[in-house]
């Protein structure tokens, strides 16, 4: 087989291939040192695009980022036959990445657990172990409210899909709701005997505005509940340790993990287990879906701007959803004290679509990419990985960090993201180069939670050291 480690050929026969295996025009006659950038032109023309799409190019799974020829000489590719070039549809918009710390915003007198952006951007919200939840303003970069109403540690933040309502849920059992504008708790939803793990709202796309979310409680039991009433509407439990981590899915899903080392999936009208996916020895700890970027930001985009009318709102919402998806049934992931994950499609099998292995201690978080194309997974083992988000075919490692590493938050380009460790710095990642782009030092202890704000603009960070951190270009 002919190899290109003899004189570089002049040129190459090509064949555009979608990330869906449809082939696109016919084969294509290129020079050896054809450049992505003539790539996206030579595309862009076949498929009669009005608009200029920007678009990655893949062979053997390898992203082309220098000349084609020097591309294929680098990685032993044979060109005895026609090349399949795949390519993938890239954001338009572009983030730069953050630089430097503009804000240390103290305030609370306990560790940080909880950081997330509102999906229109404009607002953040943080939770505590000193029972608070606070709303810092972005503009002015200092403390808007203090809501108090918890008695014990606030473990989980969320916000609704349409900006309008906080929902934390503390050590003490108790699920509070808050009014972002006030600061006022709109009630309190009782009804789980132990800590709360985890809250996901029901997608922007199925109903708004937003009404039902879901929590996991270490009481092993999921609870669906009306947030304008405040009453609990369903109570699923099939689980027999505690419940870890609960997402709920654009396609009518709710999906729960547990300690019990199950995986299981509920019918979110009827409440009913449709399935149980199983695979994992150890403790579940974390989940990821495929669309979560489009589902946590809802009608909201990269501009945060979102129709005010509701019906729009909720078309918006569901063409962002479809278009996370980009043609694929919705793929969940998982990540276990085993030091393995799985990917899964759970709307319709119970069988995995890929074991991942590599990482060598407790998998502590998975985070699908914004367009769902790349997976990333965090260790107590100092590393993170990066690996196929269709596939789940292993990528990239990135070292760096010098202790565990605890969460990450993608830009919302999907080039990009971020992490914070034991080691008390932020690391921020080019997918791309698979390199480290920038090393954030500041906090003064671990980082255990860090979000990145859907305009691309800020990076919000908090930890052991009780300060919150915002991070900018």
């Amino acid at each position: 087989m002919a190899k290109l480690d003899a004189p570089q050929p002049t040129n190459v026969i090509i064949q555009f291939q979608s990330d869906t295996g449809e082939t696109v025009g016919p084969q294509l006659d290129v020079p050896h040192d054809v450049t992505p950038k003539q790539l996206e032109t030579l595309l862009n023309g076949l498929l009669k695009q009005e608009e200029k799409l920007p678009y990655s190019f893949f062979v053997n799974e390898q992203q082309i980022s220098d000349e084609l020829g020097a591309h294929l000489l680098k990685n032993k590719v044979s060109v005895e036959t026609a090349l399949q070039v795949v390519y993938q549809p890239q954001a338009v918009f572009r983030v730069r990445p953050v630089s430097r710390c503009t804000a240390s915003m103290p305030g609370h007198t306990e560790a940080v657990l909880a950081v997330q952006f509102s999906p229109d951007g404009r607002q953040l919200a943080s939770g505590s172990g000193d029972t608070t939840l606070r709303l810092w303003d972005l503009g002015t970069q200092t403390p808007l409210r203090t809501c108090k109403g918890h008695r014990s540690w606030v473990l989980c933040v969320s916000w609704s899909p349409d900006a309008q309502m906080i929902v934390t849920g503390g050590m003490d059992g108790a699920l509070w709701l808050w009014d972002p504008k006030t600061g006022n708790p709109i009630g309190c939803c009782k009804g789980h005997t132990k800590w709360i793990t985890a809250v996901a709202w029901e997608p922007a796309h199925m109903a708004l505005p937003c009404r039902r979310f879901v929590s996991g409680s270490k009481d092993t039991s999921i609870k669906v509940w009306d947030a304008q009433t405040r009453r609990c509407l369903m109570s699923m439990s099939s689980h027999t340790l505690a419940v870890t981590s609960v997402r709920w899915g654009g396609d009518g899903h709710i999906y729960s993990s547990s300690r019990d080392c199950c995986i299981n999936v509920w019918d979110a009208q009827e409440g009913r287990l449709v399935r149980s996916l199983k695979g994992h020895g150890h403790w579940v700890n974390t989940l990821a879906l495929s669309a979560e970027y489009a589902l946590r930001t809802g009608a909201y985009d990269h501009t945060t701007t979102a129709p005010s009318d509701p019906k729009e709102a909720q078309a918006k919402a569901l063409r962002r959803y479809e278009a996370a998806r980009g043609g694929r049934l919705e793929r969940l992931a998982s990540g276990s004290d085993d030091f393995t994950m799985f990917l899964w499609e759970p709307a319709t099998s119970s069988k995995p679509i890929a074991r991942m292995t590599g990482h060598l201690q407790l998998i502590n978080q998975v985070q699908f990419s914004p367009d769902g194309r790349w997976l990333v997974s965090v260790s107590f083992d100092k590393s993170i990985k990066l690996w196929d988000g269709v596939k789940g075919t292993f990528a990239a490692t990135f070292r760096g960090h010098v202790g565990p590493v605890y969460q990450i938050a993608w830009s919302a380009d999907s080039r990009l993201f971020v992490s914070g460790s034991k080691d008390s710095t932020l690391k921020v990642w080019e997918v791309s180069s698979k390199k480290l782009k920038l090393d954030l030092p500041g906090h003064a202890d671990e980082v255990f939670t860090v979000d990145w704000s859907p305009d691309g603009s800020s990076v919000a960070s908090g930890g052991k050291d009780q300060v919150l951190r915002i991070w900018r270009q």
